[in-house]
């Protein structure tokens, strides 16, 4: 059994650019929609294993602003150096929200969590 994580957001096109930019993936499987214009489904991978899928919101998908904790992040984690965890900061917070600043926590000497502008929360640490 295996699970793995997707997102479903507006504007997939640029989250998949702005995703393989934070954190230098590539896109392994790229399915448009029949305008061409957006993502079905679309794959992203690190070192040939699977790492993120995203898709086009549907209209029924709660895509608001989010400001605040969710139910739900993605860890990205043993990122390797600050510098690393300060890249996808600085991709990932730009028109999103940052809910704890980069810095140490309890369990890491260097994180952070916050909402991309898409409205997926992550926690990113060394």
């Amino acid at each position: 059994m295996k699970i793995s994580s997707q997102v479903y957001v507006r504007g997939s096109i640029e989250a998949v650019d702005m995703y393989c930019t934070a954190f230098g993936l590539a896109k392994t499987l790229e399915i448009k929609d029949e305008t061409q214009n957006a993502y079905a489904h679309c794959e992203l991978t690190l070192n040939s294993e699977l790492f993120l899928a995203v898709s086009e919101a549907p209209q029924s998908c709660d895509v608001s602003k989010k400001t605040s904790w969710q139910t739900m992040a993605f860890n990205v984690y043993d990122m390797g150096t600050e510098e690393a965890v300060r890249k996808a900061y600085d991709v990932l917070s730009h028109g999103g929200t940052v809910i704890d600043p980069l810095g140490p926590c309890d369990w890491n000497p260097y994180c952070s969590n916050l909402i991309d502008k898409f409205g997926v929360f992550w926690w990113i640490a060394i």
